[in-house]
């Protein structure tokens, strides 16, 4: 994997569940088998497909050395991304708290879409 990092978008109110539980498990976890996570540069485009407009959000910073569930590189599983032919990452299991690193507000801009928050972006090199 290119990022020693990964991000799952969570809403305020499931991280906060997840640290009363001691893990975090979302959903998709029962319903699909896994939990949907993205690279920094698929986060952006995940969040405006999926999220547009909401407010209550984090992003959780997964450093993938502390990750204890299976870590998979598969191809989309939402048909808004399946044109594409990159990969995204999934945990197989529950995401242990101590694998995230970092828990970022992720509010949504005036109009509904999202941005990398600074402190993800890479600096461009000229």
């Amino acid at each position: 994997m290119q990022a020693q990092f990964i991000l799952h978008i969570a809403t305020k109110s499931a991280w906060k569940r997840a640290l009363r539980l001691g893990a975090y498990e979302p959903p998709s976890l029962e319903t699909e088998g896994f939990i949907h996570c993205s690279t920094p540069a698929q986060t952006v485009q995940t969040a405006n497909s999926f999220f547009r407009g909401q407010s209550d959000l984090v992003l959780l910073r997964i450093d993938t050395s502390r990750v204890t569930a299976e870590l998979k590189l598969e191809p989309a599983a939402h048909a808004a991304h399946r044109q594409q032919t990159e990969l995204f990452p999934h945990l197989y299991g529950p995401l242990n708290l101590e694998a995230v690193s970092e828990v970022i507000a992720f509010p949504c801009e005036p109009d509904g879409t999202f941005r990398l928050p600074k402190r993800l972006q890479t600096p461009s090199r000229a």
